[in-house]
């Protein structure tokens, strides 16, 4: 054997190798899956599709084999918008509902979902979603759908929640900072009817609501009727206050009248008592004058008396003239006369 043919030799043993470890490593590699952060996954032989469920597998690539696959469930959230929705309220009318929720798979329950759904599985949560709202819905009035939305909305995100989900505890709700559903099941004492649809409904939000045009009429006439009668009640308010306002003023008028009139009551008397005073005054002084008069001119006759007091009489009257004859005046004018 020469130099060149134990060359050939070595040269095909090497492409054989060098065959071999690349086909070594495509197998290791085609051997590993992997599952994403938002996915579940359960091993299945791609050659008879036999799924083995005992183990969920999250996040992460593992060495399953070359007959192997994972097949995914979906781990973040489920969006499910519930449009149209029709139910009927306690008043017995129809309204429509537009509402969006979110739930998410339990990874400890994943393989009675996939024995009972298998990836079928949205479509039937929703319907029963939509009969958990039409369940609850008739607790509510076609008008409290408006005025009283929060309560609402929060009555069907139970309703669905505890349809969905079921009347068991969650696993490890004792350590929560909200503690475990009022009034669930302990998890030893749970049947797998129990576990209701194998999620859990995290988040709810109640959109449209279409209520008929009939009752939007109604409604909107019974608050314009609210509205009409608060408007009477401050126009009748406005009317008491201008007659408790009008009722003042003449108070107040009569009390100024009152007090005018007693000013001037009050005043003619002090006018009356003045006047009289005062002429009680002059009185007296003409009283002590005649009584000087009297005495300086040593009048004592009465009849001498009532003549001077005769004679002064004339003599203060403003029409009066005084003469011995008609061509001597004796004293005249007096009080200022031609």
């Amino acid at each position: 054997m020469g130099e060149g043919t134990a060359a050939k030799i070595l040269c095909c043993i090497m492409t054989v190798g060098l065959s071999i470890a690349a086909l070594t490593t495509l197998l290791v590699v085609t051997a590993y899956d992997g599952v994403e952060f938002y996915e579940y996954g359960f091993i299945r032989r791609k050659s008879t599709s036999e799924v083995f469920t005992e183990i969920v597998f999250q996040s992460g690539f593992d060495y399953i084999g070359l007959d192997y696959e994972f097949k995914i469930f979906k781990a973040d959230a489920h969006i499910v918008d519930l449009d149209g929705v029709a139910v009927f309220t306690r008043d017995r009318l129809e309204v429509q509902l537009d509402c969006t929720m979110q739930y998410f798979l339990r990874p400890e329950e994943l393989a009675y979902l996939h024995d009972t759904y298998d990836l079928l599985y949205n479509d039937t949560i929703r319907y029963s979603a939509i009969d958990a709202l039409k369940g609850v819905t008739g607790d509510f009035t076609t008008r409290e759908f408006g005025v009283k939305r929060a309560m609402v909305e929060e009555t069907l995100f139970r309703a669905v929640r505890k349809r969905l989900g079921g009347t068991c505890c969650k696993l490890g709700c004792v350590n929560l900072p909200k503690g475990c559903e009022p009034g669930c099941k302990p998890r030893e004492d749970c049947t797998q009817e129990d576990l209701g649809f194998y999620v859990d409904v995290r988040y709810f939000q109640l959109r449209f609501v279409k209520i008929p045009d009939i009752v939007l009429d109604r409604n909107i006439q019974t608050l314009t009727q609210l509205e009409d009668g608060v408007k009477e009640t401050y126009i009748q308010q406005a009317a008491l206050v201008r007659k408790l306002t009008e009722e003042r003023v003449y108070m107040v008028q009569n009390s100024a009248e009152e007090i005018t009139q007693n000013a001037t009551t009050i005043a003619s008397l002090i006018g009356s008592q003045a006047r009289a005073d005062a002429r009680a005054r002059v009185e007296t002084s003409h009283n002590r004058g005649l009584a000087k008069i009297y005495n300086d001119l040593n009048i004592t006759s009465q009849d001498h008396k009532a003549s001077l007091n005769y004679i002064r009489t004339l003599r203060d009257h403003e029409t009066v003239v005084m003469s011995v004859n008609f061509n001597s005046l004796v004293t005249g004018p007096i009080n200022g006369g031609n």
